[in-house]
């Protein structure tokens, strides 16, 4: 039914709710603008004026927050019961500001709303009707209405039999380089998970163009909404496979009314690491094994010296000698208490001055007649406290039990990590200290802070000087503040006698207390604040492309959430890193044991069924019993294959074919081939990370996971893996073509013939 066969009063009914829905939102906008201005207005001095700003963002950012990232796209549905209520279903709920605070849009994520997800014609919830509004920012553009209760008769000239209309649109539309959220399409069985008891470990696989991206982002946003306190408070983690991933779903959860999660590639998770450089997949898969975490452990006690043979110490014209044996004993002590390295380090000092004390004490203060100690116990402190201060006796201490940076440790190891693994393995982990990090080495990062720790002393004289540094500028604050009084009311005194009467900044607080005052002003979000702590614990972790993470990466994953509140989305049958564990079962046990869930989606919303037969051939080739998801829909257009000896030319005229009149391409193809192909491509950059709202991109089969096109081109098959090769050909919603030059992997050709 076209637009202009809509029955006016109908359509005019929902475009005046949707008018009065954002009339109020404009008002609210407007009021709290004024509210800033005005406080801005009133505020006697500069630090006030951003207290009262503060206070009144405070009070309403959350909401605002929210508004401008839906505005256009608030409501998208209404469901009719049978008692005769209606309600209107959107992105974030609204009320009236009236007494009862009554309802006048309704959070998808709330208990009512349910039933728009979930009603059948067999199951209706107490529906009678189930409409699905299309908008164009303030302007509702089409509806479609399904019937539940078949028992009443009522029509109203937007009836969608299959109640696949929306559905179908959603899929068939140009993709613009940006995931959209699926909030007015949720199925039943992605419902489901969406909405899964939020403590414990809860798996959900799927294949290509299942959803499971989406719904572990929707999943995100319910759970937020539903515990809002706790995690406010504890922030949600997001963890991507790489930064290009992050960018395409960064809309999702702001369009949804959600903006304080943290998304981030496992090599952001070291904060004041960024890992740019780029491991061999030899070097990724010795970083990543499990038993790194031995070899760390390894390096740190090797840190953790003896004497060769002695360490003489000159004190009071004596000379002190440390041997081997003595610090023995004061190492091992140290270790029995099982605290990381840099903490241990104040008892391994205690125990050496302990030592060294007790040599000066018994040259000293021997009688050498009946061999009787002759000081007593203020004598012995007295001796502690030189020692203290003489800096031979902490060059050794710094020498046998030296404060480690994590940094300075892993960069070390990987320079010269011989004897602590094999040969081949060493060659393939071995670079200059000065490179940079890649991501395989922020998990090692992550694992030496652990194994060092932090020295809490050093931190505590940092907190004082940082604070005494803030106590200084309060007090400059405050005599600005007494200057400008001063001056304001010396020609007052005269003609006003009340005048000197007047409270002044002065008069109320002292610098340290106004410096407490605004030292608690953290302003930050909690996802800010976590982003800064690599110690936080998360609310709940989602991890997509969880089956790539190595063994490494995931006890950096899960020292971050103690409480094991984590959704792990994946498909074994995508593994393509070295280090990917792959096998749930295998990721879990270390940590949980067997106590986690495990659910499958096994319908492709994304993929034709015609590529989709292509894909599935060719990883049956070598797993015969792989069962790939069902394709819920069939385009009449089957992928080509085509082989050439001019490989850039080809390229450029596949290009020309294949990318749609709206929407995206993507050119899927090994990396040492992307700069000569490129080459041939106008506004395509090799080597940059990948801007995806271009029309065409650029990708290698890992850039391009979680990703989708409305066209692809694979280039040169044959250099794939099975799961690269699997991912590749995935990624289209319309049209797939395969270019090579040299053979075509057996299975694809059959599958294409």
């Amino acid at each position: 039914m076209s637009n202009t066969d809509f029955p006016d009063s109908e359509l005019q009914r929902e475009q005046e709710f949707i008018d009065g829905l954002y009339a109020r939102v404009d008002a609210l906008r407007g009021a709290t603008e004024t509210s800033v201005t005005d406080a801005l207005a009133q505020g006697n001095t500069p630090m006030q004026a951003r207290l009262e700003r503060d206070i009144l963002v405070a009070e309403r950012s959350g909401l605002l927050a929210a508004l401008n990232a839906v505005d256009g796209s608030l409501c998208f549905g209404r469901i009719d019961l049978t008692s005769g209520v209606s309600h209107h279903i959107g992105r974030i709920g609204l009320r009236i500001d009236d007494a009862e605070h009554t309802p006048i849009l309704i959070d998808w994520r709330a208990d009512v709303a349910r039933p728009f997800y979930l009603a059948t014609g067999h199951t209706p919830m107490g529906l009678r009707r189930r409409r699905h509004l299309t908008t164009e920012g303030r302007r509702v553009t089409a509806l479609h209405d399904e019937i539940l209760d078949l028992g009443d008769a009522t029509r109203t000239g937007f009836e969608d039999p299959s109640g696949d209309a929306v559905l179908l649109a959603a899929l068939n539309s140009a993709r613009t380089g940006r995931m959209s959220d699926i909030v007015q399409t949720i199925q039943a069985e992605q419902d489901e998970i969406i909405r899964a008891p939020y403590r414990g470990v809860l798996v959900v696989e799927g294949g290509p163009g299942t959803g499971k991206t989406a719904v572990a982002l929707h999943r995100a946003a319910y759970l937020l909404y539903e515990h809002r306190e706790l995690l406010a408070k504890r922030a949600v983690l997001i963890v991507g496979p790489n930064p290009a991933f992050l960018g395409y779903i960064g809309e999702v959860l702001p369009s949804l009314g959600e903006t304080g999660v943290l998304l981030a590639t496992v090599g952001e998770l070291f904060p004041g690491v960024k890992a740019t450089a780029t491991d061999t997949p030899e070097a990724a898969a010795v970083k990543g094994r499990a038993d790194m975490a031995d070899v760390l452990a390894a390096v740190v006690r090797d840190r953790q010296a003896l004497p060769d043979p002695v360490i003489a110490i000159e004190h009071d014209r004596e000379i002190l000698m440390l041997d081997d044996g003595l610090v023995n004993v004061a190492r091992e002590s140290t270790r029995a208490a099982k605290l990381p390295h840099n903490a241990a380090r104040e008892h391994f000092e205690g125990h050496i001055l302990n030592t060294l004390t007790d040599m000066v004490a018994e040259r000293i203060g021997t009688d050498p007649y009946d061999g009787t100690n002759l000081l007593d116990a203020s004598d012995i402190t007295q001796i502690r406290d030189e020692l203290a201060e003489n800096p031979e006796v902490w060059s050794a201490i710094d020498r046998l039990w030296p404060r480690l940076a994590p940094q300075r440790l892993v960069a070390d190891f990987l320079a010269d990590p011989g004897g602590y693994v094999g040969d081949e393995d060493a060659r393939a982990i071995r670079r200059p200290v000065t490179r940079a990090w890649t991501v395989a080495d922020v998990p090692l990062l992550d694992e030496a802070a652990e194994l060092l720790g932090e020295d809490d002393r050093v931190a505590r004289a940092r907190a004082e000087r940082e604070r005494e540094t803030q106590v200084a500028y309060a007090q400059g604050v405050l005599d600005v503040s007494y200057a400008s009084r001063t001056y304001e009311f010396d020609d007052k005194e005269d003609s006003d006698p009340d005048a000197s009467e007047i409270l002044s900044a002065h008069d109320i607080i002292d610098a340290e207390r106004f410096a407490e005052r605004h030292e608690e002003d953290d302003h930050r979000s909690a996802a800010e604040r976590a982003a800064a702590d690599r110690t936080w614990a998360f609310g709940h972790i989602i991890v997509d492309e969880a089956q790539e993470l190595s063994p490494m990466a995931w006890r950096l994953l899960m020292r971050r959430s103690p409480t094991r509140s984590m959704t792990l989305v994946g498909d074994p049958a995508q593994t393509a890193e070295a280090a990917g564990v792959g096998a749930w079962a295998d990721i879990l046990r270390p940590y949980v044991e067997d106590r986690w869930e495990h659910t499958r989606l096994g319908v492709n919303y994304r993929t034709p069924a015609e590529i989709m037969d292509v894909a599935a051939a060719v990883v049956r080739a070598e797993h015969p019993g792989f069962e790939p998801p069902s394709s819920v829909r069939s385009t009449g257009v089957r992928p080509w294959v085509r082989a050439t000896d001019d490989l850039p030319g080809a390229v450029a005229k596949a290009v020309e074919e294949l990318t749609p009149a709206e929407g995206r391409l993507a050119v899927i193809a090994p990396r040492e081939l992307h700069r000569r192909l490129a080459a041939g491509l106008d506004g395509v950059t090799a080597g940059a990370e990948p801007d995806l709202t271009r029309r065409v991109v650029l990708l290698d089969p890992r850039q391009a996971k979680g990703l989708e096109f409305d066209s692809v081109l694979v280039v040169e098959p044959g250099r794939y893996g099975t799961s690269d090769l699997y991912v590749a050909l995935t990624r289209a919603t319309q049209r797939l073509g395969v270019l090579y030059t040299g053979s075509l992997p057996g299975a694809l050709a059959q599958a294409c013939r």
